[in-house]
């Protein structure tokens, strides 16, 4: 096993047995050898463990299959498996990433680059310009940019998105950030953000950070975040912003 990893990515999985793109995450690990990814099977009922323990076998010195006893939510699963690292792994940059892919693997780790000892956190932004391909449902889209902008005033930061799932931090930022459980299972991105904050100060994030239109995101089918969630979560925002205020 490479002792020092350039890059490790977490991806939470729950019954993602018909999802799992297999095929992607091999032709990926077998051009990036200095990267290991971390799957995080959360409490799956379907066969999703097969699937990832076959992805193990085929590089089992790239991959990384936990399990959680039960289902605990995407924030707890993403903390699982970044503690799982820091404990027992060597890396210089750790990322989560959603697990149908809708930000590719490739895409996630030219993200990392940009991570340097200046940047200690990235982030991937679906930002829909004439030269990406930005593929989002019109009433997801439209919902998220009234939940986005009222993150931002919450943060106080000019933020575009602060929900996409790929994002980068390096080893010591992920140490300090993702040791305690957060408040939301879906928003624990906006707790992030604030803890990232009471770190470096409001006026150190431009510096710090690196917000990065992404070239490719697909909204695929069957997302686990369902649509009635916009009703509550403005009092998961409340909560958070209580409490880190």
């Amino acid at each position: 096993m490479i002792k020092q990893f350039e890059l490790c990515i977490v991806i939470p999985c729950y019954n993602e047995e018909k999802r799992l793109d297999k095929k992607r995450m091999l032709n990926f690990l077998e051009a990036q050898k200095n990267v290991l990814l971390c799957f995080v099977n959360d409490g799956s009922s379907d066969n999703t463990l097969e699937v990832l323990n076959s992805i193990k076998i085929a590089y089992p010195n790239n991959v990384e299959a936990i399990s959680t006893p039960k289902n605990v939510g995407k924030a707890e699963a993403v903390r699982t498996g970044i503690t799982y690292c820091n404990k027992n792994l060597k890396f210089n940059k750790i990322a989560y990433l959603d697990a149908d892919l809708a930000t590719t693997l490739e895409e996630c780790y030219e993200i990392s680059k940009l991570v340097t000892n200046k940047v200690v956190f990235a982030f991937g932004s679906r930002i829909k310009k004439i030269d990406t391909n930005i593929q989002r449902k019109t009433s997801r889209f439209l919902i998220g940019r009234v939940i986005a902008t009222f993150i931002s005033k919450q943060l106080k930061l000019g933020v575009y998105d602060t929900q996409c799932g790929c994002k980068i931090f390096d080893s010591k930022l992920s140490k300090n950030i993702f040791n305690e459980k957060f408040i939301s299972k879906w928003l624990f991105d906006v707790e992030l953000f604030h803890r990232i904050i009471k770190i470096y100060g409001e006026e150190k994030m431009h510096k710090i950070c690196k917000e990065v239109p992404l070239k490719s995101w697909i909204d695929y089918d069957d997302s686990k975040v369902k649509m009635t969630y916009f009703f509550k979560l403005w009092l998961d925002l409340y909560r958070i912003q209580k409490h880190y205020k």
